[in-house]
C-alpha cells in the first residue's frame, strides 16, 4: 500500500504513481491511497488515470495539519489497512509519512517504508516547530523498516546532520520518471512561442513549480530585473500556481518588469513548455531531487539552480548546469546573462545534462531498485 498526502504536481506524486503501476503484477499487488489536492495546487490525478491507477481517496488526508482532522484520518487509515492487510506500507510526503506509519504500526503491518522526496526539516517553519518535526521523525524512524532517500546529499543531511536514524536504516534510491518523450522533445518546438507570440530570436528563461515561499520565486523575479538591465531582448516565464501568485505579480509590477514576465499558471503540456525554453531556473530554499530540473535536463536544456538539498547531486556546476548559492540574486542573474550570451555553452550543458538524465533517472531503474528493496525486506526476519 502506497500512501501519499495528495496527488499534487510534483515528483512525489509521479514516483508513487509509477511504482503503483510499474511493479511486477505477478509478484506484487499494489494500490495507492491519497488525500485531496489543495485549492491552489495543481492536480496530477490525470496521470494516475493515464497509468490505470484508481486511488483510494481519504479526503481528510491533505496537506493541512489539524488535530481533530488528523485523528480522524488516522482512524480511517487504520481501518483501511486492517481490511486490506498489506505486507508493506510505503509512505510518501511528511503528513502521510506520519499518519500512515502510525496506522501501519497500530495495524500490525510487518514492513513500513518511507521515502523522503524532500523534507520540511529546515526553511519551512520556525525553530520550535522544526524541532518538533525532527523529534517526530526520529520516533517514527524507530518503527520504520527502511527509510529511502533520493540522493547522497539528502542521505548526508538526514542521517548525519539532522540524525533522523542510524545509517543502516537508510537506502539511497534515485527517483525515476518516464522520460522518453523528453528525450525526443524537438517535435514540440514552436508551440509555446506561437501561443505567446514570441519570435525565435527572443530567449525564454523559465521556472516551473508551486508558487510558494520555499520555492523563492522572488529571487527569480529580482534576478530577472538584473538580467533585463544587461539584456532587454529576453522574456521570463513562470509555470505553476499557488498561494503567492497575486503577491508575485505585484512584485513584478514593483520591479517594473511585468511586461517581460509571463505567468502561465498550471500546465499539463510540459513537453511544449520545455521545448521552447532556452534556460530553466530553480530558486528554491530547500529541495529533494527536483523533477523540473530532471525534465529540463532530459529535454536538453541548460539549467541554473540554487545549491540546496539534493540539487548538487544532479546539477554538477559547469557540467550539467550552473549552481548558485541560495538567495544570491546577483550571481543568479550573472549566470543567466552569461548563458544568454553564450549559446554554445547552453548547448553543451544541455547535452551533458541529457546524458546524465538518460543514465540515472529512468522509471525502469526506479521500479527495479524498489522491487529489490521490498524482496530484501520480505526475505529477512520481521522488524
Amino acid at each position: 500500500m502506497h500512501i501519499i498526502a495528495r496527488l499534487n504536481i510534483g515528483g512525489g506524486s509521479i514516483y508513487a504513481i509509477l511504482l503503483t503501476s510499474g511493479l511486477d503484477k505477478e509478484r506484487f499487488e499494489s494500490f495507492l491511497v491519497s488525500g485531496t489536492v489543495g485549492k491552489n495546487e495543481g492536480d496530477m490525478s490525470y496521470l494516475a488515470e493515464q497509468y490505470g491507477i484508481k486511488p483510494i481517496i481519504i479526503p481528510e488526508l491533505g496537506r493541512e495539519i489539524g488535530i481533530k482532522n488528523d485523528l480522524f484520518t488516522l482512524y480511517k487509515l487504520y481501518k483501511l489497512i486492517k481490511s486490506q492487510k498489506p505486507d508493506i506500507v510505503h509512505t510518501h510526503t511528511a503528513k502521510a509519512g506520519t499518519l500512515g506509519r502510525i496506522a501501519a504500526v497500530l495495524a500490525g503491518v510487518p514492513y513500513k517504508v518511507h521515502t523522503f522526496h524532500g523534507h520540511v526539516l529546515h526553511s519551512y517553519f520556525g525553530t520550535v516547530k522544526t524541532k518538533v518535526f525532527i523529534w517526530i521523525e526520529r520516533i517514527l524512524a524507530r518503527f520504520t523498516s527502511r527509510i529511502i532517500v533520493v540522493s547522497p546529499l539528502q542521505y548526508q543531511e538526514l542521517c548525519h546532520q539532522i540524525k533522523i536514524a542510524s545509517a543502516d536504516k537508510f537506502s539511497i534510491i534515485r527517483i525515476g520518471f518516464d522520460l522518453e518523450e523528453f528525450f525526443n522533445i524537438g517535435k514540440y518546438c514552436g508551440k509555446l512561442r506561437k501561443e505567446l507570440n514570441i519570435s525565435e530570436n527572443i530567449p525564454l528563461v523559465g521556472i516551473v513549480g508551486r508558487l510558494t515561499a520555499i520555492k523563492n520565486h522572488e529571487l527569480f523575479l529580482r534576478s530577472a530585473k538584473r538580467v533585463l538591465e544587461k539584456n532587454t531582448n529576453v522574456k521570463f516565464v513562470i509555470v505553476g500556481g499557488g498561494e503567492l501568485e497575486a503577491e508575485l505579480k505585484k512584485v513584478a509590477v514593483s520591479l517594473n518588469i511585468q511586461d517581460e514576465v509571463i505567468f502561465l499558471g498550471w500546465r499539463k503540456d510540459m513537453l511544449s513548455i520545455y521545448a521552447d525554453l532556452d534556460i530553466v531556473a530553480l530558486t528554491s530554499l530547500n529541495e529533494g531531487t527536483p523533477v523540473t530540473l530532471i525534465e529540463a535536463m532530459a529535454s536538453g536544456k541548460a539549467v541554473v539552480a540554487t545549491s540546496v538539498g539534493g540539487v548538487p547531486d544532479i546539477v554538477f556546476d559547469g557540467q550539467t548546469g550552473i549552481l548558485v548559492p541560495s538567495r544570491d540574486e546577483e550571481k543568479f542573474a550573472k549566470s543567466i546573462v552569461n548563458l544568454l550570451q553564450d549559446p554554445s555553452k547552453r548547448q553543451d550543458l544541455g547535452k551533458h545534462g541529457r546524458e546524465f538524465a538518460m543514465d540515472n533517472y529512468r522509471k525502469e531503474r526506479l521500479v527495479a531498485n524498489i522491487s529489490k528493496l521490498y524482496e530484501s525486506l520480505m526475505s529477512n526476519s520481521k522488524r
